[in-house]
């Protein structure tokens, strides 16, 4: 199945009220029928079957150019084109939050990012996001970025229960310089993900693509490397503590594709404890007795997927002087790790 974004028309003013999205969705071959309205919520990010109903209703959704309703079952080749009618996102407004601010200077800052932060405003996730923060701090005049923009010097991200450090530009020299990095692969990033099991190899590098799950368009997958689906996406880990039926590994990123380490390491078949996307938050039965209460107990201490972007090092884009910078482990993952290691001195294992 493909996904394609279609152009709208330009508006002719600040005030207008958002052109609709239209997309087209084309149903994989291999797809099992299934009625559309379930089909769509299932792929369309933030959609519901509620709402899903009423653009049928409405006739804001066509199977081969012809209206349809929520009961019609997809075959495969469907193409279905949808038109989704869009709010005007509010203004972004500056929020005291408090940030932890590990470095700053006239032309960036970069913050340790808590888990749970959304980094920019989008659906259902308006206000309470770094980027409100970030305006707060910056205050809305004090930089030549776009301050109607939802993303005001925001040159990567990171996802919202990924803990971390995050650049941050000051100014739209910076923000260009900074993007210009990210693009030619001159930043380097590197993360530690408390992971099940431990991989057969110490070090070791994963090529795959990755793309839109065919089955869910709200999950990336990994497709054969250099095959037609998806984009190029190399990761490189290397053990740093083996916890017997789980490690603690850094991990390298070569690209940047969305959710890369969380898609890999469950590729490998080392999925991140309490990734709940990726097969990391369920309970598992280990080899040692009340494993599965312990491991429960586990995933209650770690509540979201354990991956912390522990360092990045980048030139400072008006002076090239190499910045390189660390965050330690935030306190839940070093919890998580503390109390696997104690289960090693209760053990006869």
């Amino acid at each position: 199945m493909q996904n394609h974004p279609l152009k709208n028309e330009p508006g002719t003013g600040a005030d207008e009220t958002p052109e609709p999205k239209k997309m087209v969705l084309e149903v994989a071959r291999t797809q099992t029928p299934m009625r559309i309205d379930v089909y769509l919520a299932q792929q369309v990010e933030n959609a519901t079957r509620n709402k899903v109903q009423e653009a049928i209703t409405d006739g804001r959704v066509l199977v081969n150019g012809r209206r349809i309703k929520a009961n019609y079952r997809i075959k495969s080749r469907d193409t279905i084109q949808l038109t989704f009618l869009r709010p005007p996102a509010p203004e972004l407004a500056p929020e005291d939050i408090p940030i932890d601010i590990v470095y700053e200077d006239d032309d960036l800052m970069v913050i340790n990012k808590k888990a749970g932060m959304v980094v920019h405003p989008a659906f259902g996730n308006w206000t309470g996001t770094l980027a409100n923060a970030i305006l707060h701090h910056l205050g809305r005049d004090s930089a030549d970025l776009d301050t109607t923009d939802l993303r005001p010097g925001i040159v990567h991200r990171l996802d919202k229960n990924t803990s971390g450090l995050i650049i941050i530009a000051k100014n739209s020299t910076a923000l260009h310089r900074l993007a210009r990095q990210f693009a030619e692969r001159k930043v380097e990033k590197h993360y530690i993900a408390l992971v099940w099991g431990v991989p057969e190899q110490e070090t070791g590098i994963i090529r795959t693509n990755i793309g839109r799950s065919v089955r869910n368009r709200k999950i990336m997958t990994c497709y054969p490397f250099e095959g037609k689906e998806g984009k190029t996406a190399v990761s490189e880990y290397r053990i740093m503590r083996d916890l017997r039926w789980f490690s603690l590994v850094r991990v390298t990123l070569h690209t940047g594709r969305t959710h890369q380490i969380r898609v890999h390491l469950q590729h490998i078949g080392h999925p991140i404890v309490g990734d709940e996307t990726y097969g990391g938050a369920t309970p598992r039965k280990l080899h040692f007795s009340r494993s599965e209460h312990f491991t429960a107990n586990l995933l209650d201490t770690m509540a979201r997927q354990a991956l912390h972007a522990e360092s990045l090092s980048f030139q400072q884009p008006s002076s090239g002087e190499r910045i390189t910078l660390t965050a330690p482990l935030p306190d839940d993952m070093t919890a998580a790790v503390n109390k696997i290691e104690r289960l090693f001195t209760t053990t006869n294992l």
